[in-house]
Order: structure tokens, then sequence, then C-alpha cells
């Protein structure tokens, strides 16, 4: 599974690259803390895969990276993407090593 940190992500931010950042949490969680990925929630994936693109680099985040890591799998073994990552520590380590203003839970 390819992976991302959040430090790479920052920068990709940071210079308005193209692509995709994807969060697999829930609504609640989202409300809480957010760094603008578009929901969908994990238990949502297998009806959305069509949202997904693949044609370009696709982020995907969840709270610690355990869930997000299960959609980067679930891509690339049942759908053939190539080109999804997992961020590494998800929010919990962009609020630590990024942005510490998002909250933590």
């Amino acid at each position: 599974m390819k992976e991302i940190s959040v430090r790479e992500l920052k920068a990709k931010v940071d210079n308005k690259e193209d692509f995709q950042l994807i969060d697999v949490r829930e609504q609640n969680e989202k409300d809480f803390a957010d760094i603008g990925g578009e929901l969908i929630p994990l238990n949502t994936i297998p009806h959305n895969v069509d949202k997904i693109n693949k044609n370009k680099e696709v982020i995907v985040y969840c709270r610690s990276g355990g869930r997000s890591g299960q959609v980067v799998h679930f891509l690339e073994s049942k759908h053939g993407f190539q080109n999804v990552f997992n961020l590494k520590g998800g929010i919990l380590a962009w609020a630590k090593e990024v942005d510490k203003s998002v909250p933590t839970y």
C-alpha cells in the first residue's frame, strides 16, 4: 500500500496540486475536525467507487490511518486503482505535525 505523509500532503496543498482528497470517516467526525476532504464514509465506499478519480492522485484519510488503509487496499485489490495513497497517521498526524488548531479525538 502506498502512503503519503501529512507534510507531503501539506506541500501538495500549498503548491495547489491537482489531486482528490477523500475523508472516509463519519459525518460527525468530519463536523468535529475537518481538513477539507470530500466525505465518502468507509461503509459507503463500495457504492461510491465511481466518485473516485482514476486519472489523478487520490489521497484517502481517516482519524489515524486504519480505515483509510482498508479503503486503499480495497480500491487497489478489487478495482485496480494504482493512484491511491493512504494518509499516514490520518487527521491525528495532521493536527500534531501540520495544523495544531485541528481538534483531536
